[in-house]
């Protein structure tokens, strides 16, 4: 069996060491090559031809946003970040994504063996990934520009709005998915819930991030909130997020039952909970993604009589979660990212035309 060949990038020795260990650890993956700095690495590159790299997102002499920058647009290669568990940390792994990274980790916690453990079969499971990924061209400004610009026209019909849901969840390749759906929606939209598979302490500044870019409302979800017209809700990173019923209104759940699928946010407990308390009202959409998670749920949503989509091979950085859900009967359309918004709001719209009509 061929070997997942890993360089690791950090200023730090003893990180390094770790990583090493743990990543070398795996049958199917091994380190060949480690550098305290990105010019260092730029020579390994070349030497040892590696399948992923992982890259500390802050070093001397040059910081790894630069690099990976530089990286994407002369030697494209799947990249995991390694960043720390702070604000500034979780905001530059977004603007990472951004820029053409497979995804990220928080940096191990040193000395607890049992962290350890559960920190190596996260790794390798995102080194797993990264190696299958597809690479997807880096966005121009012109590209972003473009997008920001394809703004759908609003809805107009009040009942579309507070009866409709749209239901949303994602892995690897999963935030900057999120942002091209969420970006063109108008601002009567109705109330998006996502489960995006992302650890504690990097939900708030993704939904930040996308509260400035959208026109709709971009939020973390609170526990027992009324779900709302023109808001989107995200799943924060360690918590179940569900949806419930409170009188007529719907209102989000959050808890920290075990996880499903491995994942908690799991995409499962989400779309699950909207085909029993939205069933023909809710729209589901499952995005790139690794494993299954989302697959059964959306089937459910679909059999409770909701309207579900599902993104194509050919956009997803990983098509793992998409290609589970069709197999299983549980996908109605199949489209590429950036069709999605505009077939959800067809779908909405042709709904409330049918109903005036009624």
């Amino acid at each position: 069996m061929k070997k997942i060949k890993v360089l690791c990038v950090d200023d730090s020795a003893l990180i390094r060491s770790v990583m090493t260990e743990l990543i070398n650890s795996q049958s199917d993956m091994t380190v060949v090559g480690t550098a305290a700095d990105p010019l260092v690495a730029r020579d390994l590159i070349k030497q040892t031809n590696p399948d992923v790299l992982t890259l500390d997102v802050e070093m001397p002499r040059m910081d790894g946003l630069e690099f990976l920058e530089k990286l994407m647009r002369l030697r494209p290669m799947p990249v995991v970040m390694v960043s720390s568990l702070t604000e500034r940390g979780s905001e530059i792994a977004l603007r990472a994504l951004e820029l053409g990274a497979i995804d990220f980790v928080t940096k191990p916690k040193l000395g607890v063996r049992d962290g350890l453990i559960q920190y190596t079969e996260l790794i390798a499971g995102k080194i797993r990934a990264a190696a299958q990924a597809r690479l997807l061209p880096a966005r121009t400004a012109a590209a972003r520009a473009t997008a920001e610009s394809a703004q759908e026209p609003m809805l107009r019909s009040p009942l579309l709005s507070t009866e409709k849901l749209i239901i949303i969840g994602a892995s690897t390749g999963g935030t900057e998915a999120i942002r091209e759906v969420l970006q063109p929606l108008p601002p009567d939209a109705p109330a998006v819930l996502i489960a995006q598979h992302m650890p504690p302490g990097f939900t708030r500044s993704f939904a930040q991030r996308l509260d400035g870019l959208c026109r709709i409302h971009v939020k973390e979800a609170e526990q027992g909130e009324r779900v709302l017209p023109g808001y989107a809700y995200i799943a924060p990173g360690g918590y179940h997020l569900a949806l419930g019923r409170s009188g007529a209104n719907y209102v989000a759940q959050l808890n920290q039952e075990p996880p499903v699928n491995r994942h908690r946010p799991s995409i499962d407990v989400l779309f699950d909970s909207a085909a029993r308390h939205a069933g023909k009202n809710a729209i589901g959409m499952i995005l790139t993604g690794m494993g299954r998670d989302g697959a059964e749920g959306l089937l459910r949503m679909k059999q409770a009589g909701a309207h579900t989509l599902s993104q194509d091979e050919a956009s997803c950085v990983v098509y793992g979660m998409p290609r589970e859900a069709v197999l299983l009967g549980a996908v109605d359309e199949v489209a590429p990212l950036n069709e999605m918004t505009r077939r959800v709001l067809a779908h909405l719209r042709t709904f409330g035309e049918r109903t005036n009509r009624v």
